[in-house]
């Protein structure tokens, strides 16, 4: 049976489901600008087939979950994304096999920017999904390892510097995939990839700080409790204790 991190995932799932459908025809309108148009179509498909599968995910293990999801969308989604997102997915999976922690999450993180890179044979600069992974990644990787925030700190930092990866794409003369092959006709556009990668982090950053502002009032709750049963005790239970003490 799944624990509380299959959960979480689930519940990301959810929320990057309704977003990449609400950006689907913005996400294939840039694509349409530096690649084959189909970009936001793909990936509503990708996580649609992944969705459909939430009954069996919710019965695994986290890392078991996440690798379901990885070979989903290899096989579901088209293009490049399939492969580049699906694949990664799948390799980094094997880093949760104990769990969410900070530890685990930059360690996916990491297997997953470096699997990526592996793949496309993309860098920073090269106009692809790689320029809003990196800055993320790496950011994500100062603000835990030295830093010392909570993830979800580190988490907004990763997708504010995901943020301005994005915006980088825009001046940019791309080097790899079809764009490559429009010089100067892709400058002025964002990289619909890296703009696919950043809702995903953000829906990412949304689930967490929801789960986190759950757990918040649930332990306002049992803190509310224990005070009011303490406020309960009559001055006939408090007479009854200081007697049995006599």
């Amino acid at each position: 049976m799944s624990g509380e991190d299959t959960e979480a995932l689930l519940d990301a799932l959810d929320r990057i489901d309704a977003r990449l459908h609400d950006e689907q025809a913005y996400l294939t309108d840039l694509d349409s600008r530096v690649g084959d148009a189909d970009h936001g179509n793909n990936l509503a498909r990708g996580i649609s087939a992944v969705t459909e599968k939430r009954d069996d995910l919710a019965e695994m293990e986290l890392d078991e979950a996440v690798k379901t999801v990885g070979t989903t969308l290899v096989s579901e989604v088209g293009g490049a994304a399939g492969p580049l997102y699906g694949g990664s997915i799948m390799s980094a999976s094997q880093t949760l096999d104990g769990g969410l922690d900070a530890e685990s999450a930059l360690a996916f993180a990491e297997a997953y920017r470096e699997k990526l890179t592996e793949r496309g044979g993309a860098r920073p600069g090269d106009k692809t999904m790689v320029d809003a992974v990196t800055p993320a990644v790496h950011t994500f990787q100062r603000a835990i390892e030295e830093d010392d925030l909570p993830p979800i700190d580190a988490l907004a930092k990763a997708v504010d510097a995901a943020r301005r990866g994005v915006a980088y794409t825009v001046p940019l003369r791309a080097s790899k995939g079809r764009a490559s092959y429009l010089g100067l006709r892709a400058v002025g556009h964002r990289d619909p990839g890296a703009t696919s990668t950043l809702f995903i982090l953000e829906e990412l950053l949304a689930t967490a700080t929801d789960r986190a502002g759950e757990a918040s009032v649930t332990d306002a709750y049992a803190d509310d409790a224990v005070a009011r049963d303490g406020a309960s005790e009559t001055p006939a239970d408090a007479n009854a204790d200081g007697a049995e003490d006599a």
